[in-house]
């Protein structure tokens, strides 16, 4: 019995040049975008290899859109916006255009065929977690099939490629920040459940102050939008208690930045009054008074990320089968907003 032999592939020409796929990929689609030395050492391991382009595929690529999608619950957020830039970047290098979708409107499974099926785009990067589930499934592994990167707060149980750090952790060590300055009354602004289950940074939350055996007061949870009305909301909420928590975790920046902003207009000063600690590290948290202790989210590597993960499925560079999961560390930075009791 003879049994043939496997055809080399993508990847195995990346491991022979010790280099990437994607670096592979661009030097046999854009090679004016790669080093002459680089482009010298892939074309070598190609002929060593015996790899030998797809040249269907790659027929079907030229007459792509050359379009990514990228799909966002709030572009006026900050957050958003510096991701955004990061993909806007990237997705240039590697010759591809951009259409944005603000939050979906009415039947979202709709608008995003009108996407697919007109040939407008070619990829998806879905930063919007309020997509339900079960669509995100069935544009994951239909017939339709959709190439997409998810990034928001929690990775979906869809089989796909995902670019996200891990919020539950983050919000713990976030927690456990005021814990070790010794504050033992905790209250939290929560950010908004995706798809019915519990926001990872409340359920952060709640671990710490479940081990640290802290009370975990009702009046002192304050629900949020991520939006920062609802931190100003959280402050008429926080000054309205007969007891008051000495310390505030908020699910995001712009909350805490409304809700500290509204407690300064009532005559309460941060640190002096109540510590307060953000989430994500927007613009401005660095530059408000107090300058914001938060968890810096590394949003320009994650829109750089989530685009070089979705150009390579769409080129091919990509391991198939097995989806890309990436998850990145949120780091702590004390600024001015926190103080000690101790």
């Amino acid at each position: 019995m003879v049994t043939s032999k496997k055809a080399p592939t993508i990847q195995d020409v990346a491991r022979h040049a010790k280099v990437s796929a994607a670096t592979v990929s661009r030097v046999l689609s854009n090679p004016e975008r790669v080093s002459e030395a680089t482009r010298e050492r892939v074309h070598k391991a190609v002929s060593d290899t015996g790899y030998t382009i797809n040249q269907a595929a790659r027929s079907l690529r030229m007459r792509a859109a050359k379009t990514i999608l990228i799909a966002l619950p709030d572009i006026g957020n900050p957050f958003y916006s510096t991701v955004l830039d990061a993909v806007v970047d990237e997705a240039a290098v590697r010759g591809y255009s951009l259409l944005v979708a603000n939050r979906f409107a009415g039947d979202p499974s709709r608008l995003l065929s009108d996407y697919f099926l007109s040939s407008r785009a070619d990829g998806l990067i879905l930063l919007d977690g309020g997509v339900d589930t079960t669509l995100l499934q069935a544009l994951a592994t239909g017939d339709g099939h959709v190439p997409m990167v998810v990034s928001f707060d929690e990775a979906p149980k869809a089989d796909v490629a995902a670019v996200l750090i891990d919020n539950l952790e983050a919000a713990e060590r976030a927690t456990e920040h005021l814990v070790a300055l010794g504050h033992t009354k905790i209250g939290h602004i929560i950010g908004p459940s995706r798809n019915a289950a519990p926001n990872p940074r409340f359920v952060g939350f709640k671990n710490v102050m479940a081990r640290a055996k802290l009370e975990l007061r009702p009046e002192w949870l304050f629900p949020g939008t991520y939006a920062m009305d609802s931190g100003l909301a959280a402050a008429e909420a926080f000054l309205a208690l007969p007891e008051r928590p000495t310390a505030v975790f908020s699910a995001n920046d712009e909350m805490a930045i409304g809700f500290v902003a509204a407690l300064r207009n009532a005559g309460l000063e941060c640190p002096r009054d109540i510590s307060v600690i953000g989430f994500d590290d927007i613009a401005i948290a660095r530059h408000f008074w107090p300058p914001l202790t938060t968890m810096h989210h590394p949003r320009e590597q994650i829109g750089r990320l989530a685009t070089e993960s979705l150009i390579d499925i769409l080129e091919g560079a990509a391991t198939p089968g097995a989806p890309r999961r990436i998850t990145l560390r949120a780091d702590l930075v004390v600024r001015g907003s926190t103080r000690s009791l101790r």
